[in-house]
Formats: structure tokens, C-alpha cells, sequence
């Protein structure tokens, strides 16, 4: 209840960026085209995300007879959840990783690396597929969506004040210029919160529907470590695990490890610490007796 109680309030201070922003620079005009620009991109990014999240993962279905531990897990999963069974693929990466997406039960798709099924063993695989459900099933790609929408709306209307000026330049240029700056990275640190909210609610949903936060945790250690060990070892990933990519916050830990940050730059995180969602994990466990 907290954690989408946090998500809320994430989404609502955006959204009152979006509206300060627009009114400070862009007037009413100004809001309402930048806001109807997001929503169109946004939207078709919401219907075809699935695909293009597989595609750029070069992703293949994963065949049940060379996976049946996969495709055991998953259904058993979806079966105690009350859910359609997704579709399910295989990425080549040798990166040890996963994600989900569909905007509904009825359209996801999980996909896991070949890395993932390498170092991880049934529970712990069990732990991480329970998270990736979670994820749907809680619709986080719809609140992903929403959250890029109004992110990029703010950058729009500060780009279309840089350009074309608006709001209080004339008056107050020092202060105008700072906003048209500020806002969008602004917008960006909020959107990075939603995600790393979404990341520990499904971290605690996925927990509860497999009964195992302490395989999940063990397979959170691994494939931070694993991640850490090919990037310092040169061996990469798909395209879209690259830093770059914007499926890269899909996935349950941050490709390649993630970039270490503390301090501030944490802000710019994608994916909780690792170490935090331990710790939430291990007190799932002690609630559920599986800690003295």
C-alpha cells in the first residue's frame, strides 16, 4: 500500500511540474500541444512496446521441449496468480538477465537471457520469473507509460521555450533560462523514482506470489555480480540492454551491473541498490517465518 501510495505521489509531483512548467513557458497553447505530442508517442510506445522490447533483446520464442523448466515455472506461477500464461522467449545475451512486457496479462511476454538460465538455480529462477509477473500484473507498463509521457511533455514545452521564448524571459531571463535547464532533468530524476518504485513493489509482489524472497534476493546478488564480471570482461549484450537503450529499465537489474552512484548521481538510478532490495526481501522473509 506505501510503495503505490509513493508511486502516486512520484506521478503527482510530475504532473504538477508538467503544469508549472507549461504555464511558466508555454501558456495553455503551449501545454496542451506538448501534451497531446507525449500522449501520441507515449501511446504508441505503450501498444508496441512488447514488440520492440523483443525485437531489440533479438529475442526467439523459447521452445517448450529445450526449456521445460521455463516454461514449468511460468505456468506454474500464472496458474496460482489466476493469470493467462504469457508468451515466453529466449535472448542469446550471455548477460544474466530478464524483463517482462504487455500492457495486460493478456498480451505479455516474458524474456530471459541465456546468461540468466547459466548461473541461476530453480528457485532463484523461480524467484525472478514471480517479479517479472508481478510487473504486468500490476500494470506497470502502464504507469511507466504515463510517467514517460509526462516526463517528455516537460522537456518538450522547456525545449519550445528555449527556441521560441514565452513565460517571463523578458522580466526574469535568469530565472526562465535556469527552468527551461533545470525542468526536464527535473522530470527525468521524478520518472527514474517511478521506476525504481515499481522495481521494489514487484520485488515484494513477486516475493509473496512465489513464497521464496530469499532465492530472490540470491538471484538479485548474481546478477549484479555476473553482470559487473562481463562488463569488466568486455562481453556485452543486446541492444537493448545497451545504457543508451530505453528498454534498458525493463529488466530486473541494471544491465552490466549498472553504473555504481552514490550520493546524488543515486538520483539518476534506474533500478534500486541492490543491497536495499536485500534488505527488503530479507524482511519479507522474516515475516513470512523463513528468518528467525
Amino acid at each position: 500500500m506505501l510503495k503505490s501510495l509513493k508511486t502516486g505521489v512520484l506521478l503527482a509531483a510530475l504532473s504538477g511540474l508538467l503544469l508549472f512548467v507549461g504555464q511558466a513557458i508555454g501558456q495553455q497553447t503551449g501545454l496542451i500541444i506538448a501534451l497531446g505530442f507525449a500522449l501520441a508517442m507515449n501511446i504508441g510506445s505503450y501498444w508496441f512496446s512488447d514488440k520492440l522490447a523483443i525485437k531489440m533483446a533479438r529475442a526467439q520464442p523459447a521452445d517448450a521441449q529445450q526449456y521445460p523448466g521455463y516454461h514449468a515455472v511460468v505456468q506454474e506461477l500464472a496458474a496460482k496468480a489466476g493469470q493467462p500464461m504469457p508468451r515466453l522467449y529466449i535472448s542469446p545475451s550471455p548477460q544474466p538477465n530478464a524483463f517482462a512486457t504487455g500492457r495486460n496479462p493478456e498480451h505479455a511476454a516474458v524474456c530471459v537471457n541465456q546468461g540468466l538460465i547459466d548461473i541461476l538455480d530453480h528457485d532463484e529462477m523461480e524467484g525472478v520469473l514471480a517479479h517479472e509477473l508481478s510487473h504486468v500484473y500490476n500494470r506497470d507498463i502502464l504507469i511507466g507509460s504515463v510517467a514517460a509521457t509526462i516526463a517528455t511533455a516537460i522537456t518538450f514545452v522547456a525545449r519550445f521555450g528555449f527556441f521560441f521564448g514565452g513565460g517571463n524571459r523578458r522580466d526574469n531571463p535568469i530565472a526562465s533560462i535556469a527552468m527551461i535547464f533545470l525542468a526536464p532533468i527535473a522530470a527525468f530524476i521524478l520518472q527514474m523514482a517511478v521506476t525504481r518504485s515499481r522495481e521494489t513493489q514487484a520485488d515484494t509482489s513477486g516475493a509473496e506470489l512465489s513464497g521464496k524472497p530469499l532465492a530472490l534476493a540470491s538471484a538479485l546478488r548474481k546478477l549484479e555480480s555476473g553482470g559487473r564480471e562481463l562488463a569488466r570482461r568486455g562481453i556485452g549484450g543486446t541492444p537493448a540492454e545497451q545504457p543508451s537503450s530505453a528498454f534498458s529499465s525493463l529488466y530486473i537489474s541494471a544491465p552490466f551491473g549498472g553504473l555504481v552512484r552514490s550520493g546524488l548521481g543515486s538520483m539518476f538510478r534506474s533500478h534500486p541498490k541492490t543491497e536495499d532490495r536485500v534488505r527488503n526481501l530479507e524482511a519479507i522473509a522474516r515475516k513470512m517465518g523463513q528468518i528467525a
